[in-house]
């Protein structure tokens, strides 16, 4: 397999509302992570951080311009790569420990990182037997309701347990936007892994329903508008409880 280099390695684009989207466009979309950039008048914020093979501070200059929190949507391998290159990095209590002390089995790296899931490998000396995800533990710690305030925008951290224990979305009011990590995407969801919870996962995808949407950016898979939103949870829970 060709070896991609680190410069080819990001790709990124504007996607409205002062929001950049990132992606690795060498690993395959399934597995590709959507890294979402929100400029803000104080600080920016950086929704979830990929597979940190190559690092987002050096070949993505949009990530330091200003001060930057580090959002985890939750603590899955492709989420939380580079996490440890920023200086504030938030997550929910209930994965507070993954993220400290993040190993291959409970970032899901086993069985999931294998040669299959790129279609160039990494630069450098990359293995994926050998790959791991750098311990980044938390700077702030929050709960459903607390919210990420970048100055003139405020996004609300609503818990969202079912894909993880401590998965959370971001909801911005002001804008109708909301980030909704890997519990509600325009693709297969998982809810399987070794901790997902089905009853937790209803209730969440019932809750963020009624939420008035008018743009959401997942965690995989292209954004789409609340139309689209509300048919894929209906039809999901209408699968899931008949």
């Amino acid at each position: 397999m060709q070896i991609a280099t680190a410069e080819t390695w990001y790709e990124t684009r504007r996607v409205g509302d002062d929001i950049t989207y990132i992606g690795e466009p060498f690993i395959k979309e399934f597995y590709r992570c959507n890294i979402w950039h929100v400029r803000g008048r104080d600080r920016d914020m950086l929704v979830d951080s990929g597979m940190g093979v190559v690092s987002l501070r050096e070949y993505v200059p949009v990530v330091t311009e200003k001060t930057c929190v580090c959002v985890a949507s939750h603590t899955h391998f492709d989420h939380i790569g580079c996490h440890h290159e920023f200086e504030e990095r938030v997550v929910h209590r209930d994965e507070v420990d993954l993220l400290a002390a993040p190993t291959r089995l409970n970032t899901l790296a086993e069985p999931y990182v294998t040669d299959d899931i790129f279609t160039k490998l990494p630069p450098g000396a990359y293995s994926s037997a050998e790959y791991a995800v750098n311990s980044a533990p938390a700077t702030r710690i929050v709960d459903d309701g607390d919210v990420i305030d970048l100055g003139d925008r405020v996004f609300e951290v609503i818990h969202t347990p079912g894909h993880s224990p401590g998965g959370i979305a971001l909801w911005e009011k002001a804008s109708g936007i909301l980030f909704s990590g890997d519990l509600v995407y325009d693709g297969p969801l998982i809810e399987d892994l070794f901790h997902s919870d089905m009853n937790d996962y209803v209730a969440s995808m019932k809750r963020l329903l009624d939420v008035p949407v008018r743009v959401v950016h997942g965690g995989h898979f292209p954004s789409y508008d609340g139309a689209r939103h509300r048919e894929i949870i209906r039809a999901w829970l209408d699968e899931k409880t008949g």
